[in-house]
């Protein structure tokens, strides 16, 4: 029993360590629904791994029908258990053209008016999981008006799953190819050096 228990310990050790320092993938793309108090969101979520631990994400959202809006985030990964279960935290900027509700003290009516140019900024934090190829995340997005809507915060929930396109490792490695390659171009092969002297 106890070489069994062992034995098992060792594997599922061996399989943690692993996974700790291996990056589950440097390329994504793929589906995200997002959903608000205003209505739900569909639209496109790519991801792409820049540092070891810092991924860029780019998210194409609509409704298809008043809120069309373009998102750009910067998020720095860290694992729960391993790279394949992590969570997240990021900031970015977002454009768009939304809907909007200003309200008039003086009657209390609300205007509600379509397509105002937006600017803003977005803050991001989720949990994701990488399983056989597929990255799936749940995440919280706050936004925070600058221009073109009267709501200053407006929040949004939302599900990605993504297809893996580029592994991490073969990312690491073409990385690792071109540092090669240029530390060859840089040096003086040895016989040149002499013919100078």
């Amino acid at each position: 029993m106890y070489k069994t228990s062992l034995v098992l310990f060792i594997c599922i050790q061996s399989f943690f360590i692993q996974d700790i320092f291996a990056q589950r993938y440097g390329s994504a793309l793929g589906l995200r629904m997002g959903n608000n108090s205003n209505g739900r969101t569909i639209g496109l979520s790519g991801q792409q791994r820049v540092f070891k631990q810092i991924t860029l994400e780019g998210i194409v959202q609509s409704d298809f029908d008043r809120n069309t809006t373009f998102h750009l985030l910067v998020e720095r990964h860290n694992p729960i258990i391993s790279k394949r279960f992590n969570y997240y935290l990021g900031a970015g900027v977002s454009s768009g053209w939304e809907e909007s509700f200003v309200k008039v003290p003086e009657s209390n009516q609300i205007i509600h008016t379509y397509g105002n140019p937006t600017t803003g900024v977005d803050l991001v934090g989720g949990i994701e999981m990488t399983l056989a190829n597929t990255v799936i995340s749940l995440d919280y997005k706050p936004n925070f008006n600058l221009s073109g809507r009267e709501e200053f915060y407006r929040s949004q929930v939302g599900i990605s799953a993504r297809i893996v396109l580029v592994k991490s490792k073969e990312q690491d490695k073409k990385r690792r190819k071109r540092e090669r390659e240029k530390r060859k171009k840089g040096r003086t092969p040895i016989f040149e050096t002499f013919k100078k002297k």
